[in-house]
C-alpha cells in the first residue's frame, strides 16, 4: 500500500506514487543497468547529503550515464520532495537507470527517479553472517544489481544468520548492503581495502579524529583472521555501525563487551547529531 501524500520525482516533474512510472524498455528492466544511493532524513534534514551526492555523480560517471542536473539543482529537487511529502524520518533512494533502448542494449538518455519512503527506527542490536565466495562487478559503483544478495536468502536463514559476507580468494570483502570491520587484539580497526564499495558510513569511521585507543585503517584480512578478532561490526546508512555477533555459527570476541563498537556508535550519532543541527 502506497504511503498518503506520498510523491515520487521523475526526470522532470513529481507525480503521486500511485501514478509513476517509467517505460518497460528502459536498460534497468532490460537488462539491469542503473545506478542508484540512498540516504536517510531525520527530522526532516537529509543525513550526508553532499558525501550521497558526490557517490551518486561517481557512479553516474563511471557507469557512462550523464545527469542533466547539478547538484546544486538535484538539492533543490529533493529539498523540494521533502516538503511535498512531509516524512520526517525517511529513505530516499536517487536511481539513474540506463534510459530507453530500442535494442535492449544501448545506453540512451538516463531517467532519473526519486523515491521517499518512511525508514522505521531499527531494533535490530546485533547480526550474525554467514561467509559466500562472491566478488561483485565494479564494486567502487553502487549499482542496482543485488542478483547474487537476494539469490542467496535461502541460504542465509538455513545458516541461522541474518546476511551474508562476501570473500574473495581467502580475503574479506562486503556484505552486500553494509560494509564490515573488525577490531584485532592490538587495537586496529580496519576495514578491507579492495574491490568494496566506499560506503558513506564507513567514510565517516574512516576520518574519524582523536581516537587515541585505536588506530583505524583500510588494510585487507583474511576469513581465517577473523577468528582471532576480537570485535566485529558491520556499518551502512540504515544500520549505523552494527556488532556482528558470529560468523560461520562462530562467535566473535571472548566476551559480549564491545568497547570499539560501542565508541563508534556513540561518535557517529554524535557526527549525525550535528549534521541535522541537534546539539
Amino acid at each position: 500500500m502506497q504511503e498518503k501524500n506520498n510523491f515520487v520525482f521523475i526526470n522532470d516533474a513529481f507525480y503521486p506514487s500511485n501514478n509513476a512510472c517509467i517505460n518497460i524498455n528502459d536498460m534497468a528492466l532490460q537488462r539491469g543497468y542503473a545506478i542508484f544511493d540512498f540516504f536517510k532524513t531525520l527530522n526532516g534534514r537529509p543525513v550526508f547529503l553532499q558525501q550521497h551526492l558526490n557517490r551518486f555523480y561517481a557512479s553516474a560517471q563511471a557507469m557512462r550515464l550523464p545527469v542533466t542536473y547539478t547538484q546544486e539543482q538535484l538539492k533543490e529537487i529533493i529539498n523540494q520532495l521533502l516538503t511535498k511529502n512531509d516524512i520526517p524520518d525517511s529513505g530516499v533512494r536517487i536511481t539513474l537507470t540506463g534510459g530507453y533502448a530500442d535494442d535492449g542494449y544501448s545506453i540512451q538518455q538516463p531517467n532519473l527517479i526519486i523515491v521517499q519512503r518512511p525508514l522505521p527506527i531499527s531494533t535490530i542490536t546485533e547480526i550474525n553472517l554467514i561467509t559466500h565466495h562472491y566478488q561483485r562487478q565494479l564494486p567502487y559503483v553502487k549499482t542496482t544489481d543485488y542478483l547474487m544478495a537476494i539469490y542467496l536468502k535461502d541460504y542465509i536463514s538455513q545458516n541461522n544468520a541474518d546476511d551474508v559476507l562476501y570473500c574473495n580468494q581467502n580475503e574479506v570483502r562486503e556484505s552486500p548492503r553494509a560494509n564490515f570491520f573488525i577490531v584485532t587484539k592490538d587495537k586496529k580497526i580496519i576495514t578491507p581495502k579492495t574491490d568494496v564499495l566506499n560506503g558513506i558510513t564507513r567514510q565517516v569511521i574512516l576520518h574519524l579524529k582523536n581516537i587515541t585507543e585505536y588506530m583505524i585503517k583500510e588494510e585487507d584480512f583474511t576469513i581465517q583472521e577473523l577468528q582471532n578478532a576480537t570485535e566485529a561490526f558491520i556499518t551502512s546508512t540504515t544500520k549505523g555501525v552494527l556488532p556482528v555477533k558470529s560468523i560461520n555459527n562462530l562467535k566473535i570476541g571472548d566476551t559480549d563487551s564491545k568497547p570499539a563498537t560501542l565508541l563508534l556508535q556513540q561518535k557517529l550519532q554524535k557526527i549525525i547529531k550535528e549534521e541535522i543541527g541537534i546539539y
